[in-house]
């Protein structure tokens, strides 16, 4: 069970969270009605965070930069690509799990 903390003649006391309950007399019909709700709303939220994931994923890259070496770029974000002079290809800032480094692109 959650603690909220709240402040209570100047000093932090703890207080238990209150929770909402389901009202004991519900018929059989009602609940399939809110399983139904809560199944549409579910499955309204997944199709918006796939068509969000499809957006952002086929963004081009936000910048492409030529340096002569990837250091001198101060704060890249993920997509940016550079050409570094110093070694001839081009660089991708990508992320790869729990890490976004850059990475050759040839």
């Amino acid at each position: 069970m959650g603690i909220n903390q709240t402040w209570h003649t100047g000093r932090w006391s703890k207080v238990m969270a209150r929770y909402p309950t389901l009202p004991q007399n519900m018929s059989t019909d009602d609940i399939r009605k809110m399983y139904s709700d809560i199944q549409r709303w579910g499955s309204i939220l997944i199709n918006e965070l796939n068509n969000r994931d499809t957006v952002i994923e086929s963004t081009p890259a936000s910048n492409i930069y030529s340096v002569v070496t990837i250091t001198s770029i101060g704060r890249p974000r993920k997509g940016d690509i550079a050409y570094s002079a110093s070694t001839g290809k081009f660089k991708g800032y990508v992320s790869l799990g729990s890490e976004t480094s850059w990475q050759d692109l040839n």
